[in-house]
């Protein structure tokens, strides 16, 4: 028995209609998906930062760069 709370309700993952097990299965995926998305986005931040870092050094700056 697997209970998951939706909208401060619990309900029993068993006793749920064939549709709504879809949509939790969906729900579920999405989620994951987006934690993958939110994990490479915090990648890519970080080696922006660190690329614009040696790009001042190369340059012997300190520029802002927003592109």
């Amino acid at each position: 028995m697997t209970i998951i709370k939706i909208d401060d309700k619990d309900y029993d993952t068993e006793t749920l209609s064939d549709e709504a097990k879809a949509q939790l299965q969906s729900l579920q995926f999405v989620d994951q998906e987006l934690a993958k998305l939110q994990a490479q986005a915090a990648v890519l931040q970080t080696a922006r930062i660190a690329y614009t870092k040696a790009l001042n050094d190369a340059l012997g700056t300190e520029l802002v760069f927003n592109g």
